[in-house]
């Protein structure tokens, strides 16, 4: 009598790549390179016209700069973000209201900010919104995506989902075309609009007390709870499909053809995952989720009543003010987190769960990630390879420790590099939190709140100072848009 046995499939452990801090000169970044040679030339200067003591102070300020931290940065880093912010404070760009009384271009968004160049190109046969900006040379489309909890999944379908996606992110690879595919999960208020659904399919309307009274608690019904809603936007880099749309056209109708094809095997790959796309989204869809983003008190009601705030024309903000450290827009306050380190150690799938499931907080979770071409990529880890080894032999010749952290980027690179070679591909993914509230204070604690949430998923997060309107239109919005 023979047995045999089969192993169940568990979870794999994953790892992520460090963020890179190397310099370009024995751990020097170039501005910390630049105080440096500073300081040196004050310091000679001195010595050659005997003021070493005058020169003393100027010396310090420029090592100061160079090497103290704030914040995660160096003094030096904070420079141009000071700076960009002195501007725009100078010339009044913190500050958007809308011209209510002027019409807006046809064609435009209505958002603040760089979105303001953003237009509208409504596909004739799919009839999706395609989003183009003609500075940054780029068209994306939007789908929506609905899939079951991955938490209460079994081990081994979810080990069978994650690789499933993993295939998904490697099509977005493969195609050479996509400029960058962001992935985006926001909280909203349930505004009941399941209920009311039911109730016009199911519901027996007839004149009976009853019923009248049924209907009439099913209209009043407010949010209860809340619910999760996710994305997926492709963004087509225009320049690198120029040969692909001058074959199918030119002009916006190739391009929306060379983004359908895109679209399509996205789709593919989405279905092959497990996950439930839904059709293209059209501008009235976009245009809830963007004047919902600026505007959370009214999300609600405009999903209640289908008919009412679907016209990109009027989907943006009526007033928005930047602070240092916050956003305000028309009933909301907003900050925005950087997830500045993933976890450094082996994490099971589902390790966000402490951040996305966070309840009583409305937030936005987004995933950025920029495709790198095969090429391309295989050229950037030589590069870095090389770079290493000079780094680690001019540390060896002035007798400078290798640095643990150091090493570890290394063998980060060489399994990047492993992985290339295994047929993989390879993505640089930003991650970003939206948090917004109705008051300043309850906006705070529901930061804090989030940034325990990442700690227990083991990621750090960083405020944006200085980059709120930026971040904010990278994290809420799905529009691809870039830090």
């Amino acid at each position: 009598m023979s047995t045999s046995s089969s192993a169940e499939p568990s979870l794999t452990p994953v790892k992520f790549s460090r963020l890179t801090k190397r310099g370009v000169l024995v751990g020097l970044s170039g501005p910390q390179l630049v105080m440096a040679s500073l300081a040196a030339t004050a310091l000679i200067l001195g010595l050659y016209l005997g003021t070493v003591i005058a020169a003393f102070p100027i010396i310090l300020v420029f090592v100061a700069l160079g090497f103290l931290g704030v914040g995660g940065r160096k003094l030096v880093e904070w420079g141009p973000i000071a700076a960009i912010w002195l501007w725009r404070s100078s010339g009044g760009q913190l500050l958007y209201r809308r011209r209510v009384v002027k019409p807006r271009p046809a064609g435009t968004l209505a958002l603040p900010g760089d979105a303001a160049r953003l237009r509208q190109w409504i596909d004739p046969e799919t009839g999706a919104v395609m989003v183009h900006d003609p500075h940054a040379a780029t068209l994306t489309a939007i789908v929506g995506v609905s899939h079951p909890a991955f938490v209460l999944l079994d081990p081994a379908e979810q080990e069978r989902r994650v690789v499933s996606w993993g295939r998904v992110l490697a099509t977005a690879c493969r195609s050479g075309r996509l400029a960058s595919l962001q992935v985006m999960e926001r909280t909203l208020p349930d505004s009941g609009k399941g209920l009311t659904d039911w109730w016009e399919k199911h519901g027996n309307r007839t004149d009976a007390w009853a019923s009248t009274t049924y209907g009439e608690l099913v209209d009043r019904a407010g949010p209860a709870g809340e619910r999760h809603a996710s994305t997926i936007s492709l963004c087509l880099d225009l320049k690198s499909a120029g040969r692909a749309i001058r074959a199918a056209g030119g002009g916006n109708r190739g391009a929306g053809a060379v983004l359908r094809q895109e679209m399509s095997t996205m789709l593919a790959a989405l279905r092959s995952a497990d996950l439930s796309p839904s059709d293209w989204l059209t501008p009235g869809d976009l245009a809830i989720i963007l004047r919902s983003a600026y505007d959370p008190a009214v999300a609600g009601a405009l999903e209640r009543h289908g008919d009412v705030g679907r016209d990109l024309a009027t989907a943006g903000p009526v007033a928005v003010t930047e602070s240092w450290g916050s956003l305000r827009s028309d009933s909301a306050h907003h900050c925005v987190l950087w997830i500045s380190e993933w976890p450094r150690s082996l994490v099971f799938p589902g390790f966000l769960a402490p951040l996305l499931l966070s309840s009583g907080i409305r937030r936005t979770f987004t995933l950025l990630y920029t495709p790198m071409r095969t090429d391309r990529a295989a050229r950037d880890i030589r590069r870095k390879k090389t770079e290493y080894i000079s780094d680690a032999a001019q540390r060896q010749k002035i007798g400078q420790i290798e640095d643990a952290q150091q090493t570890a980027e290394y063998q980060d690179v060489l399994q990047q590099e492993a992985d290339l070679t295994a047929g993989h591909g390879v993505l640089r993914c930003t991650g970003l939190v939206a948090v917004s509230a109705s008051h300043p204070d309850e906006l705070e604690r529901a930061v804090a709140a989030i940034e325990q949430a990442a700690i227990q998923a083991s990621c750090e997060t960083r405020r944006l100072w200085g980059q709120q309107a930026q971040g904010f239109a990278a994290a809420a919005l799905p529009l691809c848009r870039g830090l």
